[in-house]
């Protein structure tokens, strides 16, 4: 490693000897030159090196002297050279003023000698400044015109300024596809200049632009190409990068390596107070902790997101900050919060919309005529037209008029600012009065959505004792009447035996109410909460069946199993509780002599099963009042009893599982009630 560094610290003194040895070299040259157009040939040369070695104050001495000699000499190739180089450096220096006043000079010049290289280097330079001046559909056109030429001589440094100024104004102007076309041309230039910095900037922009694509398996080898170009591993290029990085994966719900390149772009940017990668890694954090069901983690976290966007006035941030307190609050169904977050939401993004520039037909292609166009239009830049001597007066005339007009405006403006400062007090006072009127009404919805929960309570608590004092109370009472009996020896074994069947019935009866109960109850109350599995059918028919075998024997019933190994996806425990109703509803709408048929299929990728008997049936108008919340019963062929929320609990733990439930029913003839359910985990 030693003998690398040595090794490069020597190349680099080497290079740096060279270069001063070369620029000693042209200014011995320079001084023993005749005054003629050799010796401004010679100060060109100077002048070039001294600019990319970024030595602009020597480089304008020479400029300035070779600017006289060409002019005495009425030299116009070195007047146009010149006046080029002494345009880059008032660019370089920010001075766009003076800069474009001589690159449109050094323009003309080049047009006149027919020199088309340096025609493009002159357009290409005036576009950077108007790209970089955010003036994108002009900027494009001057650097449009330059690509051609430039790419012809192969100037490689010129041209990956083009090409990545261009990408730029592309993306400015959201042609995505041009932006990536051209930053691709981009990159390949840039590999082979070994341009560091170029690489980082254009395939971070590649990543960018396929992520408004929703391309983010490009997005994502985009941007790892910029953690892997050489000496790209810093902290600060590593804290921009990997919350957008772990965002792109955080899209494919691949969350072991979204949540890593979160955590660590977190800490960097912690580290460094970078605000905008704080924010930008807390909000995906609090997307990922959403979408992992860890609620109260993403709410800290998103909270934080909340105060650094509105310090920082990150708008995009703040957008998708709200969006996501939104979808948090309705998750904890605290819906008066998640309407208010929905509704800053909302608000932001309508003025969002509205400060948006108009859209305009932009030409996005090269126009051969931009130059006319923009004369006609008088589209010019105010700081261009200034360089041409026709239109000086012109224009100095226009100053005095705007100069008078901006003193006129400044008095109409003192005036409207006091109408507006007290229209302004006025429309605050308004807003205070909506603001306080909103809260009340939220605060009214909130009153009313706990008041019907209460009634609802109160409804489930009505129905409960209702139940309890009726139909459970006199299945007991019967149950205790045969136990007093016994007691009291007022029963002889033979009058027991022979009661035996009705004690039992009483007992199975009690104990489906008090299941039914339990699960409505439950259901009402909203705390079923379905645990789906892959189980069989066949086994839990099997299952239900022996509780049911005794009770179908004494009333004389045949059981008909058609049931097959099959299977189904949904709570194993929900699906025994239908069975189990189905069955006791079947058997007691039997008489002496009918029989009970379960059987099961599959249907369009989903398994059907049905509970059919040769019972009583159920008449038209009671078919429509079966499975309402409302409670609906009739006695059995022996009196028996029910509840009426058998079938309503049944349609509720079948919806839950995504199922469904229906019966078709001929009276006299007989019922079957048939249940769909999924054979996966529903998409």
């Amino acid at each position: 490693m030693r003998k690398i560094i040595t090794l490069s610290f020597i190349l680099s003194v080497c290079f740096g000897f060279s270069q001063t040895k070369e620029l000693d070299s042209l200014s011995i040259q320079l001084a023993y030159e005749t005054q003629d157009s050799l010796k401004v040939q010679t100060s060109l040369k100077l002048i070039k090196s001294l600019y990319e070695i970024n030595d602009y104050d020597r480089a304008l001495k020479y400029i300035i002297q070779s600017e006289k000699l060409s002019n005495s000499l009425k030299y116009t190739k070195g007047i146009a050279e010149v006046t080029y180089y002494k345009s880059q450096i008032y660019a370089q220096k920010g001075d766009y003023i003076n800069a474009v006043s001589g690159y449109v000079k050094s323009k003309e010049l080049f047009k006149q000698l027919k020199d088309t290289l340096g025609v493009a280097k002159v357009n290409n330079s005036i576009g950077l400044i108007e790209i970089k001046r955010g003036n994108y559909a002009k900027g494009l056109q001057y650097s449009l015109a330059a690509i051609n030429e430039l790419e012809k001589q192969n100037l490689i440094k010129e041209l990956s300024l083009a090409y990545s100024n261009l990408a730029k104004a592309y993306y400015n102007m959201n042609a995505v596809e041009k932006a990536i076309e051209f930053n691709l041309k981009a990159v390949e230039i840039q590999e082979q200049l070994k341009d560091v910095k170029g690489l980082i900037q254009s395939n971070c922009q590649l990543a960018e632009l396929y992520s408004l694509k929703n391309e983010n398996r490009k997005a994502i080898e985009y941007y790892e190409k910029v953690l892997n170009v050489k000496d790209s591993n810093n902290d600060s290029l590593r804290g921009r990068i990997y919350p957008k990085l772990g965002a792109e994966y955080l899209k494919f719900n691949d969350f072991n390596k979204a949540s890593q390149y979160l955590l660590e772009g977190l800490n960097i940017n912690r580290k460094s107070n970078n605000k905008a990668g704080i924010l930008l890694a807390l909000n995906s954090l609090g997307e990922l902790n959403l979408e992992t069901n860890r609620l109260k983690i993403a709410e800290e976290q998103l909270y934080e997101a909340g105060t650094i966007a509105k310090n920082t006035n990150n708008k995009p941030e703040l957008l998708r900050y709200y969006k996501l307190m939104t979808a948090l609050d309705s998750t904890q169904r605290k819906f008066d919060r998640a309407f208010m977050w929905q509704r800053e939401y909302f608000n932001l993004k309508n003025s969002l919309n509205n400060n948006l520039p108009k859209s305009e037909a932009i030409e996005l292609e090269f126009n051969p005529d931009f130059e006319k166009e923009l004369a006609n239009n008088n589209a010019i830049d105010p700081i261009v037209r200034e360089s041409y001597p026709e239109h000086k007066e012109e224009f100095d005339k226009f100053k005095l008029i705007f100069y008078g007009l901006l003193a006129a405006l400044a008095i109409v403006s003192t005036f409207l600012i006091l109408i507006y400062l007290k229209r302004n007090s006025n429309i605050k006072y308004t807003q205070e009065l909506e603001e306080k009127n909103l809260k009340i009404e939220l605060q009214n919805e909130a009153i009313l959505e706990q008041t019907k929960h209460l009634e609802n309570v109160n409804n489930v608590k009505d129905k409960l004792f209702s139940i309890v004092s009726h139909d459970l109370k006199d299945s007991l009472s019967s149950i205790n009447g045969f136990i007093d009996l016994l007691k009291d020896g007022s029963l002889s074994r033979e009058e027991f035996d022979n009661l035996i069947p009705e004690l039992s019935e009483n007992a199975n009866n009690a104990s489906l109410l008090l299941f039914n109960l339990l699960n409505w109850s439950k259901s009402q109350m909203q705390a079923l909460e379905p645990k789906p599995t892959l189980f069989d059918v066949q086994e839990v028919f099997e299952d239900k069946v022996k509780l049911v075998e005794q009770r179908m024997e004494n009333k004389g019933i045949e059981l008909i199993d058609h049931s097959l190994r099959d299977f189904a996806y949904a709570d194993r425990s929900m699906f025994e509780i239908v069975v189990q109703n189905l069955l006791a509803n079947a058997l007691k709408f039997c008489k002496k002599g009918d029989s009970i048929t379960i059987s099961n299929h599959i249907s369009n990728g989903s398994c059907i099963i049905s509970i059919a008997d040769t019972g009583i049936g159920i008449s038209k108008q009671n078919l429509d009042k079966l499975f309402k919340s409302s409670t609906f019963t009739t006695v059995g062929t022996n009196n028996e009893k029910g509840t009426g929320l058998g079938l309503s609990i049944c349609k509720e733990l079948v919806e839950l599982n995504h199922g469904k439930i229906w019966v078709e029913s001929t009276l006299n003839v007989g019922s079957t009630f048939f249940v769909q359910l999924p054979k996966s985990r529903p998409s």
